[in-house]
């Protein structure tokens, strides 16, 4: 996409490198995060107003340590160094970084000795609570410094060389544990002469001509499941593309309760997006017919959503002539993780989704939604005009209720999973608890248990209950539902739901345990 202010973040490994970006573009600054390693023309020709340096877990005193090219601070930009950030810029100009004597791990108080760059909102003598994570510090300014902060352990928490514009934080100013460093943030930016005009209503303006530009007069096929990625992809390319535009729905029968109703209902008759739906259930359900193994349940589900979306492709270009362009909800996190400085990834999970698509399709890949993080796409839904419904959904398994379902997958086993599921969504959000949750949702365990009913005994079904909060689904931790929630979900299930008998909540977080049983 093309933006008029850029800012640039440059990654050394640290791991709140994204949460930098995060806060400045809550402050509504464009910002993009590359690699350390980028060559120094990339740098260059970035355009980027400003530059901030992350923190890393290395030494740069260490061997190999990751640097700069030092023309980096002669480009007539801003610069902010963050930990490892600062202690690099006075390496390369010359200072002094050491082992501290006293390492600085958690909570740390500065004093304000400048009212300068990041600390221009703040009054000189003001104490401020940090959040500290460096066992090097610098020791010696280099030329032209001085001291912008400190603490009772350190004398230079912070620096600046106010003729370049050069500052440097020991501190970590985007996480929360250093309450005012969003209004440090800010303040850099205004050094930087950000306008601070960057919106999500500003980028589908840009998202709309950039795809208008890429697709020319063709024809573009989006894969739409109901998911917040895919459904704001779809609205974003009917903005830009109208009938041009073809969005293709596979119902593999292993959706929630209404899925399929809403998705047809909200993109085929409320928006009237080019909509193909092709109902695969049975497709699937022979394909998965005896299977227990949950990775092979996976390969299994992902082979047969290739097929069944290749073919309703060449049926849609048989009948309204060939597209050229596939529609793909990238994020950026999947951009950010594919370049960044410590790697992709080591073990990549299984997905079902049209990224592996058979390269005979010869179809070019638009992604809309790549310079985006996820609570990102929900602001540009509502700036689309999607319901709340869809835009503030939670996340669901590319598998469906095949992986919480375990052991084989059978239609009795999924009318089964699919009552108890939507009577927990339903309590969870009558209890206005839905939109704070990350996921919410039930489990068909492969156990039976004795149960009485009736007065009469009775062999059924265990049913889990899951509920976490996370940020990202790298890491979660389970929700404390108040008890009298869980004895309503639990009371309905085992009335409401034949074949359930008992009902157990999961009180593991992530890790050790993960948020899907499977």
């Amino acid at each position: 996409m093309s933006h008029h202010e850029h800012l640039l973040i440059l990654d050394f490994g640290s791991q709140y490198t994204q949460l930098i970006a995060r806060r400045v573009r809550a402050l509504r600054v464009y910002c993009e995060i590359l690699p350390c390693t980028v060559p120094f023309e990339r740098i260059r020709s970035f355009g980027a107003r400003g530059i901030v340096l992350s923190g890393g877990p290395a030494s740069v005193e260490a061997p190999g340590a990751p640097i700069v090219e030092p023309e980096l601070f002669s480009l007539g930009i801003p610069v902010l160094g963050v930990c490892y950030g600062q202690q690099l810029i006075a390496k390369l100009l010359g200072g002094r970084v050491a082992k501290a004597t006293a390492r600085e791990y958690g909570p740390a108080r500065i004093e304000v000795l400048a009212s300068v760059g990041p600390f221009a909102s703040f009054v000189e003598g003001q104490r401020l609570e940090v959040w500290m994570s460096h066992g090097d510090r610098v020791d010696e300014l280099p030329p032209g410094f001085v001291p912008l902060a400190k603490t009772a352990a350190g004398p230079f928490a912070a620096m600046g060389d106010l003729k370049r514009r050069l500052y440097g934080v020991q501190f970590h100013p985007e996480v929360v544990h250093t309450p005012q460093g969003t209004q440090m943030l800010a303040s850099f930016l205004d050094e930087c002469g950000f306008a601070r005009d960057w919106t999500m209503g500003s980028f589908v303006e840009s998202a709309v001509a950039t795809i208008r530009a890429q697709v020319g007069g063709e024809r573009a096929i989006c894969g739409l499941s109901g998911g917040v990625d895919s459904a704001v992809a779809a609205m974003l390319l009917h903005r830009a593309l109208g009938e041009k535009l073809r969005c293709v729905f596979v119902d593999n029968g292993l959706l929630r309760r209404g899925e399929r109703a809403e998705v047809e209902q909200t993109f085929g008759h409320r928006f009237h997006l080019p909509l193909t739906t092709v109902d695969a259930s049975a497709r699937f359900q022979e394909a998965l017919s005896g299977v227990e193994d949950p990775e092979q349940k996976r390969k299994i589900i992902g082979k047969t959503f290739i097929d069944a979306f290749e073919e309703a492709v060449q049926g849609d270009q048989a009948e309204h002539g060939e597209a050229k362009f596939l529609a793909q909800g990238t994020l950026y996190p999947d951009v950010i993780e594919s370049v960044s400085f410590k790697g992709p990834s080591a073990t990549i999970k299984s997905h079902h989704n049209v990224g592996g698509l058979p390269e005979r399709m010869r179809l070019e890949l638009i992604e809309p939604l790549r310079e985006l993080f996820k609570d990102e796409v929900r602001a540009v839904g509502r700036e689309l005009g999607l319901p709340e419904s869809i835009v503030s959904r939670q996340p669901f398994p590319g598998p469906g209720l095949a992986v919480r379902i375990l052991g084989a997958v059978t239609p009795e086993r999924l009318e089964v999973l699919r009552g108890a599921d939507a009577i927990v969504r339903e309590e969870v959000d009558r209890a206005g608890l839905m939109e704070s949750i990350w996921q919410a949702f039930a489990v068909l365990l492969p156990v039976k248990s004795v149960g009485v009913m009736g007065d009469e005994r009775t062999y059924d079904n265990v049913c889990a209950i899951r509920a976490v909060h996370s940020t990202d689904g790298m890491t979660a931790d389970w929700v404390r539902l108040p008890y009298e929630l869980l004895a309503t979900i639990s009371s309905r299930i085992v009335n409401e739901i034949s074949g359930i008998n008992r009902v157990v909540y999961d009180v593991t977080s992530k890790p050790p345990g993960t948020i899907e049983w499977e």
